[in-house]
Order: C-alpha cells, then sequence, then structure tokens
C-alpha cells in the first residue's frame, strides 16, 4: 500500500460542445447539494470478512455512525457473516474489496472461481499467492474470470455492493490488462470502482483506460508502517486539519486486538491485530467525531456519490 496524503477530490470530465467554449461540469459537492468548497469524507473500512474480529470491529464503527463505508472480501473465510449483515442492513455502504492475494503467513485464502480456471492465481496448494512478483505470470483473463465470481457469489449471498475496490491494490498497480479486466468488470455491473488521481503520473494507463464517466479520488489518506504507535492519533488529527475542499477518501483496518486477530496476524505486525485496534479506537473516538465538527467536514458515502455523478 502506500500513503497518499492530501486534498480527495472526486471529479467529473469537463464536456465540450462544437462552437462552443468548454465548460467545467458542476462538482460532485455542489451535486450533492453542498457548497462546491465543502470538505466531503469518506471513512471507509478495508478487510471486512477476513476474521470475525474484523468484521465485529467493523459493524461497532459502522454502527457508530463515524465509519460510514466498507468493502468485503468475498473469498475469506468470514465473508458468510459479512453477507448475513449487509442482507439485514440493506442501507449500509458496503462494496466489495476485489481479493487476489493471500498475503498472510498462516492464515490463506484462495479463489471463488474453480482453481483449474484460474491457475495463474494460486500456489501449488490452491492459495492465492503471498505476493506477486515479476516471475508471477499473472492472466488477465483469469483475474476477470475471478472478479465476475467474486460479484456474483456476493450478489447471489444478498450483498448490494455500491462500489468495488481492490486488495493491496493489485488491480491498479499490476499494468494496463488487469486494470481494464477490473475496469471491464466494474462497468458490465454498473458500479464505481475506486481509483486515485495521484497514481496516473506513474500509470499512465489508468488515465487511458478510463471513460468519462468514472469517478475519479484525487487523493486518499491511509496509515503506514513506520508511524509510532503514540503518534497514530496525531498522524489522522493531521491529516483531517489538512483536509481541503472535496471528497476525501480514508482508508482504515479495523480489528479488535484478541486472540483470533494476533494469531491471524502473527507473523508480522504491519496491519495485523494492535495496528487494527489502535484505527478501531482512533475512529469510533470522541475526539474524532469533535475534530469532524471543528473542521465542518461532512461524511458522505459511495452510494451518494455514485447516485450524484449520474
Amino acid at each position: 500500500m502506500h500513503k497518499f496524503l492530501g486534498i480527495a477530490l472526486l471529479v467529473l470530465a469537463t464536456t465540450t460542445s462544437a462552437g462552443r467554449a468548454q465548460t467545467v461540469a458542476k462538482s460532485l459537492a455542489e451535486k450533492l447539494g453542498y457548497a462546491r468548497d465543502a470538505k466531503l469524507l469518506i471513512v471507509h473500512a478495508d478487510d471486512l470478512g477476513m476474521t470475525h474480529s474484523v468484521n465485529a470491529a467493523s459493524i461497532k464503527g459502522l454502527e457508530s455512525g463515524l465509519v460510514n463505508s466498507a468493502s468485503i472480501m468475498v473469498p475469506c473465510p468470514w465473508f458468510p457473516e459479512m453477507a448475513d449483515y449487509a442482507k439485514a442492513h440493506p442501507d449500509a455502504d458496503l462494496g466489495l474489496h476485489l481479493t487476489l492475494t493471500s498475503e498472510r503467513v498462516f492464515y490463506r485464502w484462495g479463489p471463488v472461481a474453480p482453481r483449474d480456471k484460474v491457475p495463474s492465481l494460486v500456489d501449488p496448494n490452491g492459495y492465492f499467492h503471498l505476493n506477486w512478483t515479476e516471475t508471477s505470470h499473472i492472466d488477465a483473463k483469469e483475474v476477470e474470470r475471478e472478479l465476475r465470481a467474486q460479484i456474483e457469489r456476493a450478489m447471489a449471498m444478498g450483498v448490494r455492493p455500491t462500489h468495488l475496490d481492490s486488495h493491496q491494490y493489485r488491480l491498479f498497480e499490476n499494468g494496463k490488462d488487469i486494470f481494464q479486466s477490473a475496469l471491464r468488470v466494474a462497468h458490465e455491473y454498473k458500479l464505481p470502482v475506486f481509483v486515485v488521481r495521484d497514481w496516473f503520473v506513474d500509470r499512465p494507463y489508468l488515465l487511458s483506460s478510463l471513460s468519462p464517466d468514472d469517478l475519479v479520488v484525487h487523493h486518499t489518506v491511509t496509515m503506514e508502517p513506520g508511524v509510532a504507535p503514540e503518534k497514530w492519533a496525531k498522524f489522522y488529527e493531521m491529516a483531517l486539519r489538512s483536509l481541503q475542499p472535496g471528497v476525501t477518501v480514508f482508508i482504515i483496518h479495523l480489528a479488535f486486538d484478541d486472540e483470533e486477530m494476533r494469531a491471524a496476524t502473527r507473523e508480522r505486525d504491519t496491519w495485523g491485530s494492535a495496528w487494527r485496534q489502535r484505527d478501531f479506537n482512533f475512529f469510533t473516538s470522541a475526539e474524532f467525531r469533535a475534530l469532524l465538527e471543528e473542521q465542518n467536514i461532512k461524511l458522505v458515502t459511495w452510494r451518494e456519490l455514485a447516485h450524484a455523478a449520474k
């Protein structure tokens, strides 16, 4: 994962007409009923379905009203619990965290599609690869097959996703063919897909693949390795105080620091049990709520953005 600090602004393409000057489309903030310079925020929890601990903390975060969006990992063992929650809470802003890797050493998952139909995506034991390397030879057609399988399973179990994003950003960082596979699937299901404008400089294939109707996020904020635990709250406080007009997306990772989560992530601390407890503590805190009010930051959802962009 990468650090993208700063403003997050969802923009629409400018429109042109023959014989007329170029005009700028109404901003999403304005379409949502806010002023153009409003500061809008999506607080988005990743990895739901990974463990019961992640689910329990994320549900509590969502029900606090401070975490207002999340995405679910369909291939993971605790997906059925989140599918049941999604079916019982149809208004929840729940997307799919499309998953093609299984990065924990002792806690693994594999594809939804039959393994013999996606051989480039699995290791000799039938799990998703721990990591993708230059020698992985990932087949973009198999990626597309697996993405459809994940979406179809989610919908069959009652999930009505509001958006799509990518576990570990694999769909965005591994070449044009794989990104276009993801984009085709998103367009087919008429769902917005999380893309960051800051990526365009290093990955120009992203911009060239998008249509004028695709939503694009300018920046996103997420915690990175190297921040000391005692500076966790300060990191987020500074990011909130630095927010600029537009729509910012905070990507966070919630879980309780309990025995299950410690066992699932015990091989390394990054995005592990204590990490996720710290995220939970901050984003359900009175301090976070007060910062939103003090900075006049309004919470919005992917569902609202997709509706406004139509």
